[in-house]
């Protein structure tokens, strides 16, 4: 990961840092695998390197085909809970070592 520095910089105590799966290359193939209804979090990649994401459903994927139209990568997780697992999963305990935040 060439900004591993800037994103540990960028935390502090208590922070919650969640590792999802990469974004896949192939933006058209992320929007062809689609499903045909229900929401998905849209992950997508910017060509300057600015990440972003979406909360769309089937009735917003025309859209959403114009407006990722030039992205560098993207990746569609499911929303049910039961199909969302990350890679991993961290927390930064307070400068004491100890965990004082719950999610």
């Amino acid at each position: 990961m060439e900004n591993l520095d800037a994103v540990r910089a960028g935390l502090g105590p208590r922070a919650l840092l969640t590792v999802w799966p990469d974004l896949v290359p192939d933006v058209g193939a992320v929007l062809a695998a689609l499903p045909e209804e229900g929401p998905v979090q849209f992950v997508r990649e910017q060509r300057d390197g600015t990440i972003s994401h979406a909360v769309v459903d089937d009735t917003e994927y025309q859209r959403l085909a114009a407006v990722v139209a030039g992205a560098r990568a993207a990746r569609a997780l499911p929303l049910d809970l039961g199909e969302r697992r990350p890679l991993h999963r961290a927390v930064l305990p307070d400068g004491d070592g100890v965990l004082r935040a719950r999610w």
